[in-house]
């Protein structure tokens, strides 16, 4: 067994592990911002871990290049998709209010007995349609 083999080993493993606590963050945290950041941040780390243990591991074959690319594209969609994600939820009130430290957003939300009532409703209002 090589050096190689035991970088490869490991990052596999790492990767895993975080893959497996992405998963867990999902199913066990309280809201939709805390689930997006279980599902972006220890997951995109564990692909990518995955895929250079991968790498390491089949070095010299051309499959190399299409893990390359799944690891770009890893870094370049989760995060965007997470972030496009969570604004529809804070627009939509999907978001526990309580648990915000800071509201960048700063829109002034609804005493909390009337939030549930219009938990579907964008914070904007009505959206105008053009017509």
């Amino acid at each position: 067994m090589s050096i190689a083999d035991v970088v490869a080993s490991v990052c596999l493993v790492a990767g895993s592990f975080l893959c497996l606590t992405a998963g867990l963050g999902l199913v066990r945290f309280p809201d939709v911002l805390n689930r997006m950041h279980a599902a972006t941040k220890p997951q995109v780390l564990g692909v990518l871990l995955v895929m250079t243990g991968a790498v390491i591991r089949l070095t010299g074959q051309p499959i190399v290049w299409m893990l390359v690319l799944v690891g770009v594209f890893q870094l370049l969609t989760a995060p965007v998709s997470a972030h496009l994600v969570s604004r529809v939820a804070y627009r939509r009130r999907h978001v526990r209010r309580d648990l915000l430290v800071v509201d960048e957003l700063g829109v002034p939300g609804p005493p909390a007995a009337q939030d549930d009532a219009r938990a579907d409703e964008p914070a904007e209002g009505p959206e105008r349609t053009g017509r």
